[in-house]
């Protein structure tokens, strides 16, 4: 079935076929409600590529997602999930660029291949986002820049919520806390959660007089105990940290179980991660469960109106949920207090 033969059975042009289904020009009711039925009785679908061409549009948005050779994380396949189930309900398709592969995002971005392009895992000096500037394609970045004033962004608010993580440990006792932060390469390049994480950490730790260590651990279980185990070796007196590297959460609290240490009565751990990884370590984690779909879909509504109206104030949505306070969080131990 294709449009010459609806046009056929409708006996009308297949211009006028066209028509009904662009609504591009106006079509008398009768000759309308004619194609339809002979539209419905068939069960004919046009062809989205077809309809995208005629349109001038390609119904595509491209998604710059981290290197696969390093795995996606769960709240970043989440994400990934969250985008693509968005753009679906837009009648968009998604189409992946892996970072660090230039050739797939020249293409990406020279033969046109999409409307618009967000950007996963966002530096503070970002080539990615430089060379989008220079490109009359819009685009939504996740996390911010250096020059955020001059993009659509949308971002988890880092800073706010290692703050408030520090500021309830302070208040529930704790005057030894610890920041587990991301792999050492990431701060150096100015990797966006990482660089604000620390340095709320260090401004609020000073504010309130508390004693302060920074860890940055790779993004895997093995690294998150070994951290624990150099953290606790170096400053025993420790009692509570936060942590905002995911993939290390499972091995930092293993971490802490091997040195004898009990949660929440020994210890206490606040992360910002997905609400499945907090939950699933036992005990339960508490801290900010971070919000993946809210974030994908808020992308991609971003990057659609960007595409809409290029005019327009890009968007800029931050993101803070609030701290949740699972079985991980207790007063300081006065031993260690």
């Amino acid at each position: 079935m294709n449009i010459g033969e609806i046009a056929r059975r409708a006996g009308v042009s297949r211009s006028t076929v066209s028509y009904v289904l662009s609504g591009k020009r106006p079509v008398s009711d009768e000759v309308r409600a004619r194609v339809e039925r002979v539209i419905e009785e068939s069960g004919y679908r046009p062809s989205a590529t077809a309809r995208a061409l005629a349109q001038g549009s390609t119904r595509t948005i491209g998604l710059v997602i981290p290197p696969m050779g390093s795995h996606l994380s769960i709240d970043q396949l989440q994400f990934v999930g969250s985008v693509a189930e968005a753009a679906a309900d837009h009648d968009h398709d998604v189409l992946l660029s892996p970072s660090g592969r230039d050739e797939v995002f020249d293409r990406m971005l020279g033969e046109r291949r999409v409307e618009g392009v967000i950007v996963m895992e966002t530096l503070l000096h970002d080539a990615r986002v430089s060379r989008l500037l220079q490109e009359p394609v819009p685009f939504v970045t996740i996390g911010r820049t250096g020059s955020e004033t001059a993009h659509a962004w949308v971002d988890l608010d880092y800073a706010g919520l290692v703050t408030t993580a520090v500021r309830r440990l302070a208040e529930l006792g704790h005057r030894r806390i610890a920041l587990v932060n991301r792999p050492q390469e990431l701060l150096d390049q100015e990797y966006g959660p990482a660089f604000r994480a620390q340095d709320a950490f260090d401004k609020t730790v000073a504010e309130l007089g508390l004693g302060g260590h920074l860890v940055c651990c790779a993004d895997d279980t093995r690294a998150g105990e070994e951290c624990v185990r150099r953290l606790l070796a170096d400053t025993p007196e420790l009692t509570a940290l936060v942590s905002i590297n995911e993939r290390s959460l499972s091995g930092v609290v293993h971490g802490l179980k091997a040195t004898g240490r009990t949660l929440p009565r020994d210890f206490s751990v606040v992360a910002v991660t997905s609400q499945a990884n907090a939950q699933g370590i036992a005990p339960a984690v508490a801290g900010a469960d971070v919000p993946t779909a809210e974030m994908g879909r808020s992308a991609v509504e971003a990057l659609l109106a960007a595409i809409d109206d290029p005019a327009k104030a890009p968007a800029q949505v931050l993101l803070r949920p609030e701290l949740i306070e699972r079985a991980s969080l207790g007063a300081a131990p006065v031993s260690r207090a």
